[in-house]
């Protein structure tokens, strides 16, 4: 096979997933922003939360089911990202990526996983403080603290690590730029579940400049197929 041949398909093994997992994670929020007015229904009282749930379940589960899948791509996207710069930053931008996605899709299955049997105990069978209350276990501990708290702080880590290891390696310095303010922005969501002013909002804008920031990084990715880069 020539050498070109070869990075063409190592190419499109870096950027196939990227383009994956971006249009997972738009899809997904969009459409739970129709049916189930995520995530500003998470601000709403948790019987609230699981009825409206359980109204839409299927719909709801099926747009979390995607959030996931594109999280777990997470994993794999961190590890061939990596091959693209041999640095210390890469190799743990490595590490930040993959936790990243597993601490993200943790987080996230505890919606098609968990909380369809809460809302048949809080809705059908009149079990709503018991439910309720666990409800809101799981989202503190699943949600808040490891797959929000945990999730931002990864992958802001990461985003910042790949952009830096990549500015040594050509890339444009408004790459770098774009993904430092997207990782700023991003670590925002932090300090949502303290109700800090324009936590959340701020936080919906970082992710926004992340998404043009990772297909930007695909574009580059199948536009110069680099060869892996010895620091």
């Amino acid at each position: 096979m020539s050498t070109s041949k070869v990075a063409d398909e190592v190419s499109a093994r870096v950027a196939l997933p990227i383009v994956t997992a971006v249009v997972c994670m738009n899809a997904g929020f969009i459409g739970l922003g129709a049916v189930f007015d995520y995530p500003r229904v998470l601000s709403r009282p948790s019987a609230e939360v699981l009825s409206l749930f359980r109204a839409h379940e299927a719909a709801v589960v099926s747009w979390f089911s995607v959030l996931v899948f594109g999280a777990v791509l997470f994993v794999p996207i961190a590890v061939l990202v990596g091959r693209l710069h041999d640095s210390p930053h890469m190799r743990w931008a490595v590490r930040a990526g993959a936790a990243a996605g597993v601490v993200q899709a943790i987080g996230l299955l505890r919606w098609p996983l968990l909380v369809p049997s809460l809302a048949d105990r809080a809705v059908g069978t009149g079990e709503s403080s018991a439910a309720t209350a666990e409800f809101e276990l799981w989202n503190r501990v699943l949600g808040s603290a490891l797959g929000e708290t945990c999730g931002y702080a990864l992958t802001a880590a990461w985003t910042v690590l790949v952009a830096t290891a990549l500015s040594r390696n050509g890339f444009p310095r408004w790459f770098t730029t774009l993904g430092v303010a997207a990782a700023i922005l991003i670590l925002t969501g932090v300090a949502a579940p303290w109700r800090v002013p324009a936590a959340q909002q701020l936080n919906f804008l970082g992710y926004v400049l992340w998404s043009v920031w990772m297909l930007a990084l695909a574009g580059f990715v199948i536009h110069r197929s680099p060869p892996i880069s010895r620091a």
